[in-house]
């Protein structure tokens, strides 16, 4: 049988999912996608109405070949899915102290791949962008290859874009079970079981619930992102950039579509573990707003501190943060591809997971640049 003309499950049809059905079903694969709710929930990883995608990176520069490519399956996606706004490169601030190793490496992957950029003084960014406040030390970063992200509006647009190509995808259907089986792999769910020739495995924050035997440990935390109004127009004027700051407290923002609010956000150090996937606690309590009370005195004074809006979701971190990207570990898994563990960092990337997992399913290896997260020979998350 051709690669072409390979049979393919694809299990989870979220960030990654849709993703790789949609880069699976350009190629010709006969796709079947199983999700336990349907692309585009929120009761996963995939929403917050908006996510940030940059071209430098913080914590490793390895991954920049890996942006770049989904820099361009970005574009392809919202042609092939008739222009639809999926993401908006209005720059990315990227700020914090230089005595931080995250604002080194940033530096250092902006040489190293000749990245579009621009250093800010401390004067510069309180004429263009005064709704932020500095401390001393505090080095700028304008990434201007970055910009926002709409998920919810992703997933369901490569999806819709992979089910156009000729797949199908089984909505509400939970997959109870794996099988390697000879040749191929075997999807079970309540409702019956059927065979493939490989298997993308997708499963956000159900890993455990689905591979409770995965010997690598992929803790899932709970996120909360909070809304808040700007009092001033400085947030929505020409230029809006996203920001990140890296310390003293690791945070994050958006202007929000609307042009009325800002979306904040925390890192993973500061989230509480989410317990049972299936019964999210959803319950923001006052306590723990009061890091975003901080966070706006000290640095973002033009919001208003109390928030309009908040959303709590999932993700899944692995303990040196790279994702598990490739085969199952194990005799007869080599047709089961799993991409778990993104740590924070999937959804501006994940066109290129999605493309890197068609290449392993199909041809069993990739010519991206994935040793460092491959699950090939890997002892320790």
């Amino acid at each position: 049988m051709s690669a072409a003309r390979k049979r393919v499950a694809v299990v989870g049809v979220g960030t990654m999912g849709s993703q790789a059905a949609w880069r699976l079903a350009a190629r010709g694969a006969e796709v079947v996608g199983y999700d336990r709710y349907a692309p585009g929930h929120d009761r996963g990883a995939a929403g917050g109405e908006t996510r940030i995608f940059r071209s430098a990176h913080f914590e490793d520069s390895r991954y920049v070949p890996l942006l770049q490519h989904a820099d361009a399956l970005w574009g392809q996606l919202q042609q092939e899915t008739g222009g639809r706004e999926l993401r908006r490169l209005t720059g990315c601030l990227l700020m914090g102290s230089t005595e931080e190793q995250q604002m080194a490496t940033v530096l250092e992957s902006i040489a190293e791949h000749g990245l579009d950029h621009e250093v800010l003084d401390a004067e510069t960014l309180a004429k263009r962008f005064p709704q932020y406040r500095l401390e001393d030390g505090d080095a700028v970063v304008l990434d201007r290859r970055a910009g926002v992200i709409r998920p919810e509006l992703t997933v369901q647009s490569a999806a819709r874009r992979a089910e156009q190509l000729g797949a199908v995808i089984h909505r509400y259907t939970t997959v109870r079970e794996i099988v390697p089986v000879a040749n191929g792999v075997e999807i079970r769910t309540d409702t019956g079981s059927e065979r493939f020739d490989a298997a993308v495995v997708t499963p956000g924050p159900w890993v455990g619930d689905l591979l409770p035997d995965l010997p690598w440990e992929v803790e899932i935390r709970r996120l909360i992102s909070a809304w808040f109004v700007s009092t001033t127009d400085a947030w929505f004027g020409e230029e809006r950039p996203a920001f990140i700051r890296t310390s003293p407290t690791h945070c994050y923002g958006l202007p929000s579509p609307d042009g009325v609010s800002v979306k904040l956000g925390l890192s993973q150090a500061l989230h509480k573990p989410a317990g049972d996937p299936n019964q999210l606690d959803r319950t923001v309590q006052p306590e723990e707003l009061e890091i975003f009370s901080e966070l706006i005195g000290r640095y973002l004074p033009d919001l208003h501190p109390d928030p309009t809006r908040l959303s709590v979701y999932m993700e899944g971190y692995t303990k040196s943060s790279r994702p598990l990207v490739g085969p199952l570990p194990g005799a007869g898994n080599e047709n089961v591809i799993l991409l778990a563990g993104f740590s924070g960092h999937g959804f501006k990337l994940s066109p290129a997971y999605g493309d890197i997992a068609a290449d392993l399913a199909l041809n069993g290896s990739s010519p991206q640049p994935i040793d460092f997260i491959s699950t090939a020979d890997r002892t320790a998350a």
